[in-house]
């Protein structure tokens, strides 16, 4: 079982800019790739970012690109979002997952952290 922890949340201006992180702790952290998910309330919950462990390769939602980045620290086992500019409609709460080993970017995501709350005010 890997445990997951988000940091990095809390309240901003739109335009503003947050960092959240995700530590990976737990079994040997061999998952294939992680990813950010957001969820607003009364939404269904959906992918903000994946990045690949083995390789560094990304992807976004079309809403985030040019405005979000995700990294990663493989020697800290631990995930990052850097979000700039953001929008009222950022306003989520942000989760961290991993997939499997044998898994993708696409998933199976199996492993969640209890999420972290991103408020943008107008």
């Amino acid at each position: 079982q890997v445990h997951l922890v988000e940091s990095g949340g809390g309240t901003v201006q739109a335009g503003g800019s947050l960092r959240l992180s995700c530590g990976a702790s737990g079994r040997t952290f061999n998952s294939a790739a992680m990813g950010w998910f957001r969820q607003a309330p009364g939404k269904t919950r959906e992918k903000v970012s994946s990045i690949s462990w083995r390789d560094g390769a990304t992807d976004y939602l079309e809403s985030v690109k040019g405005r979000f980045t995700i990294s990663r620290d493989s020697a800290k086992n631990t995930l990052y979002l850097q979000m700039n500019n953001l929008k009222p409609e950022d306003t989520a709460v942000y989760y961290c997952a991993a997939s499997d080993p044998d898994g993708s970017m696409m998933g199976p995501y199996r492993n969640w952290g209890q999420g972290t709350q991103v408020t943008v005010s107008s």
